[in-house]
Parts: structure tokens; sequence; C-alpha cells
């Protein structure tokens, strides 16, 4: 029997409510479900709707360590990585397979993102820099949110209404060609939530690979539903810990001092908790610090 085209890999953990709509969308294609102690009756839900799945039930090792786990068993010439809170919009997961074939250059392949309104959700990022992160911090972004020079990060102006090349994608769904996995490895577990897809997709980059946009597919995303944003702080670390791996630990502290004052002016005007608890983080020790 010839491998499947595609494996898709979602990672759950308390998945619920939106967990029977992200697997009736890819009905039909090998799937590899990644449980990380769900106590809601994910893991039940998966085997009654789709028994056909391999489920590995593990320690709650990130989104990064579980989509490995999921990849690491997977048997397609692609991996589809869908968050638990995304559902595919009708045959989006086979436009994104016929066009990744017609680009044997592109490591990864992003759809187009929808909020659940249908509005569109920017997926299409650029690389971080302390610039860029300045302008989403300090709000700089706000003042012209359709400047490329302005905002930087969310490519701003870029209406995601045509192919394009990217420097990373918002990782709720990104078609990932096996051989470049295997050329490049998989995620770096080190980063436990929030950036991993941005060390990844800058390591394809960096050895060779493209990363493609294609709007041709549509996924619906939640956003949110597993961390509800209570991870504000592993955010946080996920900057330090990119800019310490690509730019080197002095880039690092200098971001850590960027974010640290961004926050307490925040917090000194916004007055909310998770920014005060950003501070309480952000100055608790240096990037090195923070990164052990």
């Amino acid at each position: 029997m010839e491998p499947p085209d595609v494996t898709v890999v979602v990672v759950t953990w308390n998945a619920l409510p939106w967990l029977e709509q992200c697997l009736d969308s890819v009905r039909g294609h090998d799937l590899v479900v990644v449980d990380h102690g769900s106590t809601d009756g994910s893991v039940d839900l998966v085997r009654e709707r789709r028994p056909d799945a391999r489920v590995i039930e593990q320690a709650n090792k990130g989104m990064g360590g579980g989509n490995n786990a999921g990849m690491r068993v997977a048997q397609g010439r692609y991996f589809f990585l869908l968050n638990s809170d995304a559902w595919v919009v009708d045959d989006g997961l086979e436009q994104l397979v016929a066009y990744a074939d017609a680009h044997p250059e592109a490591a990864v392949v992003g759809p187009r993102l929808l909020n659940t309104d249908g509005t569109l959700q920017r997926s299409v990022r650029g690389e971080p820099t302390l610039w860029r992160l300045a302008t989403e911090y300090l709000f700089i972004r706000k003042l012209a949110p359709r400047s490329r020079i302005l905002n930087p990060l969310y490519v701003g102006g870029f209406e995601h209404d045509r192919e394009t090349e990217a420097d990373w994608l918002f990782g709720a769904a990104l078609l990932v060609r096996r051989d470049a996995a295997d050329a490049v490895g998989l995620f770096d577990e080190e980063f436990f939530m929030f950036s991993e897809e941005v060390d990844w997709l800058t390591r394809f980059r960096r050895a060779g690979w493209k990363v493609l946009f294609y709007p041709g597919a549509e996924v619906v995303h939640v956003g949110g539903a597993s961390h509800g944003g209570r991870m504000y702080v592993e955010n946080l670390r996920g900057h330090l810990r990119f800019f310490a791996k690509h730019y080197g630990m002095r880039y690092a502290e200098r971001a850590r001092r960027l974010l640290l004052w961004s926050l307490r002016l925040r917090a000194l005007v916004l007055r909310r908790d998770v920014y005060r608890e950003g501070v309480r983080f952000l100055s608790s020790g240096d990037a090195a610090t923070l990164l052990r």
C-alpha cells in the first residue's frame, strides 16, 4: 500500500467544543491526534468520531513537542499541522497539497485563516526584530496599520488575497513537506508554546527552502481556545528564546529591556493584570536567567 499524500496531526488539550468540527473537516485523511492530558472528554470524542485515528497520549510537551510526536509516526508525504480549534473549509486541504506539489521549493504552505465570523485573520508575518517587536508592543503599528514600515511584523498593507513568499506563517494550519522536515529537523522543543513556528520556519528559510502563503485554501481558526490567553509569560519567553537562538544572547537581552519598558507603560496606562505579570517576569532576571 502506498503511503497517504498527507497525514493530519492535531494536538489536543481540553479541546472541546471545537474538536468535533476540526476532525470532521479532515475526514478521509490519515490522522494522528496527540493528547496532552485532556480531562474534558477530548480523547473519547476522537475515538468515537475518528476510530481510524492513531491516538498518542503523553505528558504536555507544548505545541512543538506534541506536533513532533505526531509527525514521528505520520506516514504521509506531507504533514498537515492543524490546531484543535481550527477546521478546513471545503476542499482546502486538497488545494494545499496540489499547490505544494506544484511548488517543490516550498517546505511549508499555509492557507488563508478566517475568524469564526468570516473576517480575515492575518497570518503572514515578518521575521521578528527589535524594531518589529517595538511596533507591536509600543502600539506603533496602530498609527498606520497598512504601512509596511510601521507595521512590518504583520506585513501591513498585504490583503492576503494573492500568493506570496513569507518569512513565517501563523501556525494554526500548516502543510509541511516531509522531505524538508527530514532535512531541517522538527520543532525545537525548548519552545514550549509561542514562537516555535517562527523558529522552525526561519530554519527552513535559512536552509534554502521557501515558506509560501496560498489563499486558494481557507481554514477557520478560533484562536486561544486551549490556553485562553493565560500564557502571556510563555509568549514573552518565546520572543527571548527566538532572539537568543538566532541573534545571540546580547540581542535577547536588548529585547527583554524593550519588552519590560513597553509592558511597564501598558500596565501604567491600561492597568491590566496580564501586563503586570509580564513586568514581574521580565524584571526577575536577565535574558539568560529567564531562559534557563
